[in-house]
């Protein structure tokens, strides 16, 4: 099985998106490329948040065509955006509790996901009590508790300082070579792509670079 993504849109007056990728079921895969070249909007058309002009295929499932457009909540996508994205009047307690509720059985189990996180000491505190890289964390575990088919990531490391990256790439590292679903990573660092990713793929204005 595998994830099959051809996308052929304009995206607005002076960009377009002309691609034909495929995600292998397991393991990491890299959309890597400077900002503007098509990356996210790659990843929001995966997650449904976005319909472009184009076909995307879940290994026998069709998610997109010009007559079928299957929405998020039936993807099973779980999402990692750049500012984590936790819901401020909540705990990271209650983070995980609202995504489990809304979750098909899955298997990921909470106990096990706090304790690769990281996230342990931090789960009655609120975001805004939240560094940066605890954000992140937060993030990762209260999407893998939703028991994606599919987790994206949108530049996680983004806006961290130094220390906090190399924390949580390294936890990262061994987190997502374990997990047996796709995951589909967007970064513009090389080595994230080089340490995380059994396959690369590079955009460049729109398309696959050579």
């Amino acid at each position: 099985m595998s994830i099959a993504v051809r996308l052929d849109a304009r995206i607005s007056a002076d960009f377009s998106l002309d691609i034909d990728i495929a995600i292998p079921a397991q393991g990491v895969t890299a959309l890597l490329g400077p900002s503007g070249s098509g990356k996210t909007s790659v990843l929001r058309a995966l997650a449904g948040l976005d319909r472009h002009p184009g076909t995307i295929r879940f290994g026998e499932t069709l998610w997109q065509d010009h007559e079928t457009f299957v929405p998020p909540h039936r993807r099973h996508v779980g999402y990692v955006f750049q500012g984590a994205g936790l819901l401020p009047h909540l705990t990271v307690r209650q983070n995980l509790s609202f995504a489990i509720a809304r979750a098909p059985e899955g298997p990921f189990a909470l106990d096990d996901i706090i304790v690769r996180t990281g996230i342990g000491a931090l789960l009655d505190r609120s975001p805004d009590r939240l560094s940066g890289g605890e954000s992140q964390r937060a993030g990762i575990a209260r999407a893998l508790m939703s028991q994606p088919h599919l987790l994206l990531m949108d530049e996680p490391l983004s806006g961290l300082d130094r220390e906090a990256r190399a924390a949580l790439l390294g936890a990262l590292e061994d987190l997502l070579g374990d997990i047996a679903i796709p995951v589909v990573y967007v970064t513009h660092d090389i080595e994230e792509a080089a340490r995380l990713a059994v396959q690369s793929i590079r955009l460049q204005a729109g398309r696959v670079a050579p």
